[in-house]
């Protein structure tokens, strides 16, 4: 999946898609309450309410920078708390040198925060040591969520996933540690969204009069749109998670922005409408599909 901001391409290379166990991410999303939010099915939610996810990277090419926002769970990991996410052996990097972008040609890897499931491709096992995935990026890491999960020891699976995921290309002096708010090029800065962790970004593309946001997890499903209330067991602060996602959502409902969601299955991307009254579904805003 492919979309155009002005002279940016963004394209979608998933790793992982999936209909179902996402209970424990967001409990309140019982197929109960998904059931009434109609406009979730059949692309984010299935009819019997069972919530669809995806788990993607996003290539963002612009007339100067070849940048991978995200880079999914990654191969050969081990030590993940989800069975089916250790040992993986899926076809990532084929398919994202069969949409055109060969590792070597990547310049650039923006994680939007140092959860397992957004850093996992940083590194790729070769003869039994971790080495750089893509060999002639530099890597861009917040410097608030660096800082705060290096030193966060209590955690014994973010330590296995900098072990594995960060470390070893930080000490290949391959990453740059960057305000929340950098302008990595003309077209692409970084927007604070903190609240899913300490440092968590989202990325803004602007070009040509266009513009985008790639969400990052400051919501990990559309159907936090329709219930902002709803914050994930994944989240570091709840309070703040909510914050952010409530002034996040009202700002876009005034914007044409094209949102493109790094969790949402499916077409991925549309637009934030506020809900024209508090219906019977209660929702306040909805994604409204791109025509």
């Amino acid at each position: 999946m492919r979309w155009r901001i002005g002279n940016v391409t963004v394209t979608k290379i998933v790793e992982l898609e999936m209909t179902g166990g996402s209970r424990f991410l967001l409990p309140q999303a019982t197929r109960e309450a998904i059931l009434p939010i109609g406009w979730l099915i059949p692309h984010f939610a299935d009819e019997s309410g069972r919530l669809k996810m995806s788990i993607h990277a996003l290539i963002v090419e612009t007339p100067e920078r070849r940048i991978v926002v995200d880079t999914c769970l990654g191969n050969d990991k081990r030590g993940r708390r989800i069975p089916h996410w250790n040992e993986r052996t899926g076809p990532f990097l084929a398919d994202l040198e069969a949409a055109g972008y060969p590792r070597e040609r990547i310049d650039t890897v923006l994680c939007t925060h140092l959860h397992v499931d957004h850093v996992g491709w940083n590194t790729m096992l070769v003869e039994g040591r971790w080495v750089p995935t893509f060999p002639n990026a530099r890597y861009l890491m917040g410097r608030t969520e660096f800082e705060h999960w290096r030193q966060a020891r209590e955690r014994e699976d973010m330590v296995t996933v900098l072990k594995d995921s960060v470390f070893p290309i930080f000490d290949r002096g391959l990453v740059d540690l960057v305000e929340s708010d950098c302008r990595i090029s003309p077209e692409v800065s970084l927007v604070p969204t903190p609240g899913h962790t300490p440092g968590h970004v989202s990325v803004r593309i602007a070009s040509a009069g266009e513009e985008a946001l790639i969400t990052g997890d400051f919501m990990h499903h559309p159907c936090q749109i329709a219930r902002p209330q709803w914050s994930s067991e994944a989240d570091s602060d709840k309070e703040a998670a909510r914050t952010t996602r409530g002034r996040m959502l009202e700002a876009l409902s005034k914007a044409p922005t094209l949102v493109i969601g790094t969790h949402f299955a499916g077409p991925s991307a549309g637009r934030i409408r506020r809900e024209p009254s508090v219906g019977r579904d209660g929702e306040a805003f909805r994604l409204a599909m791109p025509d």
